[in-house]
C-alpha cells in the first residue's frame, strides 16, 4: 500500500482484513504488516499486506520495504488532487526500484464523490496509460474486496504466464 500522507492506505488494509472501518483516525509510523487467505477461482493465495507510511517525499520510505514486492496498490484520495500527482511519482519511483510489478490504482474516499478534485477526465487518462483503476470507500466497503481481488489475480497471472 503506497501513497500519499492520509489517503485511507490503513483503513483500507483493515476493512479488507478485518470488516472494520476505524472511527479514529492512526498515524502508520514505519509499516505494518496484516495477512488474508482470498480464494481466486479454485486457487487459494495468502496476501502479506504492507501498509507502508504515508509521506508526501518518497524519498524518505526505505526502499527495503519494497523489496521482493509481487504487486502494489497506489492508494489516492479523491478529494485530494495533489495525492494523484504523488501515486504517479511513486509509481516512478516503485519501477525504478523493483521494476514493473502489477499494481491497481485506488481511488479512495467514494463516500465523499461530491468533494472530488479527480475528474472523470483524469481516470480516463489514467485508464488510457493501462492503468487499472479501482473506487472505493473504506469509510462503506465499497469497492475494497474488488480491488484486492483484482490486484491477486492481476499478480497470479504474471507468475502463471
Amino acid at each position: 500500500m503506497l501513497g500519499s500522507f492520509a489517503v485511507g492506505k490503513t483503513s483500507l488494509v483493515q476493512r479488507f482484513g478485518s470488516s472494520k472501518f476505524p472511527r479514529k483516525y492512526q498515524t502508520t509510523v514505519g509499516v505494518m504488516i496484516d495477512k488474508k487467505t482470498v480464494e481466486i477461482g479454485d486457487q487459494e493465495v495468502y496476501l502479506m499486506l504492507w501498509d507502508i507510511y504515508g509521506q508526501d517525499a518518497f524519498r524518505r520510505v526505505q526502499t527495503s520495504y519494497l523489496a521482493d514486492a509481487s504487486s502494489y496498490f497506489l492508494v489516492v484520495d479523491g478529494t485530494r488532487k495533489d495525492t494523484l500527482d504523488m501515486a504517479l511519482a511513486l509509481r516512478k519511483r516503485v519501477n525504478k526500484e523493483i521494476g514493473e510489478v502489477p499494481f491497481v490504482l485506488i481511488l479512495n474516499k467514494a463516500d465523499l464523490k461530491d468533494e472530488w478534485e479527480i475528474s472523470r477526465q483524469d481516470l480516463d487518462e489514467l485508464s488510457k496509460s493501462g492503468s487499472a483503476v479501482v473506487e472505493t470507500s473504506a469509510k462503506t466497503g465499497e469497492g475494497v474486496e474488488k480491488a484486492f481481488l483484482s490486484l491477486t489475480a492481476k499478480m497470479l497471472k504474471v507468475q502463471t504466464g
